[in-house]
């Protein structure tokens, strides 16, 4: 079956734009043409266009997708390659799901903080008297406040971004 370049973006929910983009990009060796040069999409060309979607929503450059689709293009012996270049990148990302959990958790602490603040209508209630220092206990009470509500994931979470800050 063949498509055209407009079936396969309203399918894989992209912009025209953006296949002619990764195109220009060298992305798209694969895709065959017409003989009025308009791209022909095959299944097998749809596959690869979600592989593509998948490496560029995972963060991968276009430099590295563009490898990755020459390597696939000269075959099995390229295997180990492809495999290890896609262990790299879901190392990458792995790390920057972390990151993105730790950052929530932090965020949610401030927003507990913040609503806290606004409920006793002073921010003065989490600071050392006469200062505007935070109270060092202030994390403690958070994570008590975490356990009260029985948020045990959130409070192993803030916790494990505790230790890492203090580390």
């Amino acid at each position: 079956m063949s498509y055209s370049i407009g079936q396969v973006s309203k399918e894989l929910g992209i912009t025209i734009d953006t296949i002619r983009y990764y195109d220009k990009a060298g992305l798209l060796p694969f895709v065959n043409r017409n003989e009025a040069g308009r791209r022909e999409f095959t299944d097998n060309d749809v596959h690869l266009m979600r592989t593509i979607i998948c490496l560029k929503n995972a963060g991968v450059s276009v430099a590295d997708i563009s490898i990755f689709i020459q390597m696939r293009l000269k075959g099995d012996g390229t295997l180990e390659q492809r495999y290890n270049l896609l262990k790299n990148h879901e190392k990458n990302l792995q790390q920057q799901i972390t990151d993105l959990k730790d950052t929530m958790s932090y965020l949610k602490y401030k927003e507990w903080y913040y609503k806290t603040a606004v409920e006793a209508g002073t921010e003065e209630i989490h600071f050392v008297p006469c200062t505007n220092g935070c109270l060092p206990e202030l994390e403690e009470q958070y994570c008590d406040y975490l356990k009260k509500q029985g948020d045990l994931i959130e409070l192993d979470n803030f916790v494990n971004v505790r230790d890492y800050r203090n580390r």
